[in-house]
């Protein structure tokens, strides 16, 4: 088995005290590789990077049309949000008008993870419900689609499930690689991940940045989710978060999408390339930095860019008395 590469070190005084391994790939629609850091083909759970691929069926089954959804509520289909109150509230309202409440979610309930929010909640009493819940716009859009086309609401999340059979033959079409043998597992939300190879992954993304080889169906949809996400960055993720930075910044040149566990995927349309790596230990620092280097490798990202995400492209470590003391970096794999 290939050893992955060092991609992100950590730096303390001039001296290198963590090494955060992994893999990176960049290809096009046809599947040739334009950039291979590490082993491309072993399977990995694309974990929530997924969701513009799942969200599709939600506008190839008529459903967002005959529910008039807004680009707010196409951005949030897609979503790995901080459970802040303008999600929770757009989550809500969508319930509300398929005549649903939080109970008909799997999801479960986690505390916002935008920490000003959440200290809000606990100081006024709150509790959080499933719409707080990073996934609860996916399932949103997993229940609408059912909902239009008549099928079961119970149950949506089995794998079975005709909502859960879309998804999945999807990622297979568009990633070239079968699933139904592919490892399972089940997600923090409670649908089934199914693992696939990270060349596959950035082979669907790069489909999604140069969708010419697909139905005009499927190229609509893929349209209109990329910008439902570019005219409400907000509802991606959120506040702090880099995916919505990368929207707001990158309009039209980037749709990123993080996945638990260090995984980070990206559709390039100005290049027709799609971008996927996974960092071994599951560090999310190391993904974001991973990620902003790669693109700054391809060209995509200037220092403009890079000065505007500095946030993540910049990260300092400091002392609590507030003094840097240290960096987070890409290492030189990365050229």
């Amino acid at each position: 088995m290939m050893s992955d590469p060092v991609l992100v070190e950590v730096v303390r005084g001039g001296f290198v005290e963590s090494r955060h391994r992994g893999a990176v790939v960049v290809c096009d629609a046809r599947g040739r590789v334009i950039l291979a850091l590490g082993d491309g083909d072993r399977p990995v759970f694309p974990r929530s990077a997924t969701k513009p691929i799942q969200a599709l069926q939600l506008i190839e089954s008529g459903a967002a049309d005959a529910m008039g959804l807004s680009a707010a509520e196409l951005a949030l289909s897609q979503a790995s949000h901080n459970g802040e109150p303008m999600h929770v509230g757009r989550v809500s309202a969508w319930l509300d008008r398929m005549g649903l409440g939080t109970e008909d979610l799997i999801c479960g309930a986690h505390w916002s993870s935008h920490d000003a929010t959440a200290r809000a909640m606990a100081r006024d009493g709150g509790a959080p419900s499933r719409a707080h819940n990073n996934c609860s716009g996916k399932h949103c859009g997993f229940l609408a689609t059912a909902r239009h086309l008549g099928e079961a609401i119970t149950g949506y999340g089995d794998r079975d499930h005709p909502v859960q059979r879309r998804w999945r033959d999807a990622l297979s079409e568009l990633g070239d690689h079968p699933l139904d043998d592919a490892p399972e597992g089940i997600d923090g939300c409670g649908i089934p991940v199914i693992a696939m190879p990270l060349r596959s992954l950035a082979l669907a993304f790069a489909r999604i940045a140069d969708p010419s080889r697909e139905t005009a169906a499927r190229r609509d949809a893929m349209a209109r989710l990329s910008r439902a996400v570019w005219s409400a960055p907000e509802m991606i993720a959120g506040t702090g978060r880099l995916c919505s930075a990368i929207a707001r910044q990158a309009e039209g040149r980037v749709l990123a999408k993080v996945g638990a566990e260090g995984v980070y995927a990206a559709a390039l349309p100005g290049l027709g390339l799609g971008v996927a790596l996974k960092v071994e230990d599951g560090a999310v620092r190391a993904a974001e930095t991973a990620l902003l280097a790669t693109l700054a490798r391809l060209g995509v990202f200037d220092a403009a860019d890079l000065d505007a995400l500095a946030p993540w492209s910049r990260r300092g470590i400091t002392s609590w008395a507030g003094a840097e003391v240290g960096v987070i970096r890409p290492s030189d794999a990365f050229g």
